[in-house]
């Protein structure tokens, strides 16, 4: 193999890095976003516990229904990110490994990219739909905030 044929193979190799990249930052993201929701929940389930109100109860039970909800598609969208991720890294190892067979492995390597790209996609559309739920949730407790008497 020529150096023009390495480089071509490195290249290759090194072009789903920039997927891996935009992929780590959206995860990164997710699991920032998962730890606030975390947050949130405990501190409505402490506040649940001294709320004797029947109707301040069922708001408070809605809101952590909600936030349930938001921690569970967040779940969804970061197992699919750690899904692209191995996916962009197949892509790589299966470049190299198909260049040591001669070119064996076929479209493998296209469709591992192409999987982790459509994996991407998906855990993109779950974090705008966890967005619209965090506004939700916000707006709701801004309709519902107590009035604190003095």
């Amino acid at each position: 193999m020529n150096n023009f044929a390495h480089y071509a193979v490195l290249t290759a190799m090194l072009a789903p890095a920039f997927f891996l990249t935009a992929t780590a930052s959206l995860l990164l993201s997710a699991n920032n976003r998962l730890a606030r929701i975390i947050d949130r929940a405990r501190t409505l389930l402490r506040e649940l516990v001294d709320i004797e109100d029947e109707h301040e109860r069922q708001l408070y039970e809605m809101r952590i229904r909600l936030q349930r909800r938001r921690s569970l598609i967040i779940l969804r969208a970061g197992q699919l990110l750690y899904a692209a991720i191995s996916c962009f890294v197949g892509t790589s190892l299966a470049v190299a490994v198909d260049t040591f067979l001669g070119h064996r492995l076929g479209s493998l390597p296209t469709w591992l990219a192409a999987v982790g790209v459509l994996a991407m996609l998906a855990a993109s559309l779950l974090l705008a739909r966890e967005s619209t739920l965090a506004v939700t949730a916000i707006n709701e407790e801004m309709d519902h905030r107590r009035i604190k008497r003095r």
